[in-house]
C-alpha cells in the first residue's frame, strides 16, 4: 500500500505538488478532447453517409452527456469526501465512500441503460434528429447504452485515483482508453464495415479496458483505499452527503444541452444558420480553453481536501492562493489572444470567409468577461474540495440556471442588435457570476479557515 503517495499532500512543496499533480490531469483533459475528435473524423469519412452519421451521432451528445453527468454526481461528489477523510486518518470512512460510490455506479448504470433502450428514440428526436439521422443515432446510442455501466464506472472511479494524489495513474486511465478507441474505431468502421455501430462498439469496448484498469488498480497493492465487498451495502449516511456535493458538477454538466438547445433557437430565430454555425465554433473554443483550468482544478482537490482533512489551514490557504494565481493569469492570457486574434481561434475550426467574418466579432463578445473568469472556476472547485455543497450548488445554478437561461432571452429585448445581444449573455452572466461568487467565497473560505486554526 503506497501511503507515501497520499501522505505527500501533507508534507510536499505545494507549488511543485500542484505542477505533478496538474500537468496529468491537464494532459488526460486534451487527450480525451482529441479522440472524441478523431472518433468525429472516422465517422465523417464514412461513404456515401459519412455527413448524415456525422449529424446523428452529433444529436447523440446531449445524452452521452447526462451518461457523464450521473458518474460526475457520483465521482466528483465523494472523492473530495474521501480525501478529506484521509486527511483525518480515517480510512474506513474512506473506504466505505469507496464502496458506497462503486454500488451507486452500479445502480445507476442499470438504471440508465433501461431508459435509453426503451426511450432512446424519443430522446433523440426531442434533441433534434431527423428523419435522414434517426437511424443513425438509434445504431450508436442503443449499443453506447449497453456500455453505460463501463462509462460510469471509469468515469466516476477515477476521480478516486486522482484524489489519492495518482495523477499519473489516473491520466493513464484516460491514454489506454484514448489509444484502445483511435485503435479500434477503423477496425470497426472500416476493416468490418459496421459503419456507426462500430464506433459505438469501439467506444465501450475502450471504456471497458479503461475500467478494467480502475479496477485492478483500487483493488492491488499501491492503492491507500481500496474496493471492499463489505462497504458496497448502501448506506445514506455515506451517501446522501455524497450525492449533495456532486449536485453541482451534475448541474454544470446536465445542463449543457439544455443551455444549447436555447442558444441555438434564439441564434437560429435573429441570425439564421450561420449565427448558430459561429455558436459551435465559440462553444468549441470556451471548451478547449477550459481544459487546463479543469486540469489545474483537478490537480488542487487532493491538496485541499487531504489538508482540509487534517486541518491543515495554512496548506489549504497557500494552494488555493497559488491555484487562484494560475487561473486567473491563465484567463487573462487568453483573453488577450482571442481580443487581439478572433480570427486565429475561428480558423482552427472553419476556413469559411463569411463565418470567419461572423464568428470573429461574435467572439469578442462571447469572451469579453473571460478574463475574470479563472476566479470562477478556482472558487467553485475549491468549494466542493472542501466539502461545501450548499454553496457549490448554490454557484453552480445561478451562472447556468438563474443568470444564463432568462439572459439569453432577455436582453434582445432591450439590445438593437438581437444576434450579439444573445452572445453578450455569457459575458454578463459570467461577470454577475463571478462578483457573487468571489464575495460568497472570501466570507466562507475566511469563516472555515478560522475553524480550522481554532481547533
Amino acid at each position: 500500500m503506497d501511503n507515501n503517495q497520499t501522505q505527500s499532500l501533507g508534507t510536499e512543496p505545494i507549488g511543485k505538488l500542484l505542477f505533478k499533480l496538474s500537468t496529468p490531469a491537464i494532459a488526460a483533459q486534451i487527450v480525451n478532447l482529441l479522440y472524441n475528435l478523431i472518433d468525429r473524423m472516422y465517422i465523417g469519412h464514412i461513404d456515401e453517409i459519412g455527413k448524415l452519421a456525422l449529424t446523428g451521432v452529433g444529436v447523440c451528445f446531449p445524452l452521452i452527456m447526462i451518461i457523464s453527468a450521473f458518474a460526475a454526481l457520483i465521482g466528483m461528489g465523494s472523492a473530495p469526501r474521501a480525501s478529506i477523510f484521509l486527511g483525518q486518518n480515517d480510512k474506513e470512512s474512506a473506504e466505505k465512500t469507496l464502496g458506497n460510490s462503486f454500488t451507486l455506479l452500479i445502480v445507476i448504470s442499470i438504471v440508465i441503460t433501461i431508459i435509453f433502450l426503451f426511450f432512446s428514440k424519443s430522446l433523440l428526436l426531442t434533441f433534434g434528429a431527423s428523419e435522414n439521422t434517426i437511424e443513425y443515432a438509434m445504431e450508436y446510442m442503443c449499443i453506447y447504452s449497453l456500455g453505460t455501466i463501463f462509462v460510469q464506472l471509469t468515469l466516476g472511479l477515477n476521480a478516486f485515483i486522482s484524489s489519492q494524489g495518482f495523477a499519473k495513474i489516473s491520466m493513464l486511465t484516460v491514454i489506454i482508453g484514448a489509444i484502445a478507441n483511435i485503435i479500434l474505431d477503423p477496425v470497426f468502421i472500416f476493416a468490418f464495415n459496421m459503419g456507426v455501430k462500430g464506433a459505438a462498439l469501439a467506444t465501450i469496448i475502450s471504456q471497458a479496458i479503461s475500467m478494467i484498469w480502475i479496477l485492478k488498480f483500487l483493488t492491488g497493492s499501491k492503492t491507500v483505499i481500496k474496493i471492499k465487498k463489505s462497504y458496497m451495502k448502501l448506506d445514506k449516511k455515506i451517501v446522501l452527503p455524497c450525492l449533495a456535493l456532486g449536485l453541482s458538477p451534475f448541474i454544470m454538466q446536465s445542463t449543457e444541452s439544455v443551455i444549447a438547445v436555447c442558444f441555438n433557437s434564439s441564434l437560429l430565430k435573429y441570425g439564421g444558420d450561420i449565427a448558430v454555425g459561429s455558436m459551435t465554433i465559440l462553444t468549441s473554443v470556451i471548451q478547449f480553453s477550459m481544459l487546463p483550468l479543469l486540469g489545474l482544478t483537478q490537480g488542487s482537490q487532493p491538496i485541499i481536501s487531504y489538508n482540509y482533512g487534517s486541518k491543515n489551514a495554512t496548506r489549504v490557504k497557500k494552494t488555493f492562493k497559488i491555484l487562484l494565481t494560475c487561473c486567473l493569469t491563465f484567463s487573462a492570457i487568453l483573453w488577450i489572444c482571442t481580443m487581439s486574434f478572433p480570427e486565429t481561434f475561428i480558423k482552427i475550426f472553419n476556413n469559411d470567409a463569411e463565418l470567419v467574418a461572423f464568428a470573429a466579432p461574435a467572439l469578442k463578445i462571447y469572451m469579453a468577461a473571460n478574463c475574470i473568469f479563472g476566479a470562477q472556476i478556482a472558487c467553485q472547485q475549491t468549494f466542493i474540495a472542501l466539502g461545501n455543497a450548499k454553496s457549490s450548488l448554490f454557484l453552480a445554478v445561478l451562472r447556468k440556471i438563474i443568470l444564463l437561461v432568462p439572459l439569453i432571452f432577455i436582453l434582445p429585448m432591450f439590445i438593437e442588435n438581437k444576434t450579439n445581444a444573445v452572445f453578450m449573455a455569457e459575458p454578463v452572466a459570467d461577470f454577475i457570476a463571478v462578483v457573487c461568487t468571489v464575495t460568497l467565497f472570501a466570507v466562507q473560505f475566511n469563516k472555515n479557515m478560522k475553524e480550522l486554526e481554532t481547533k
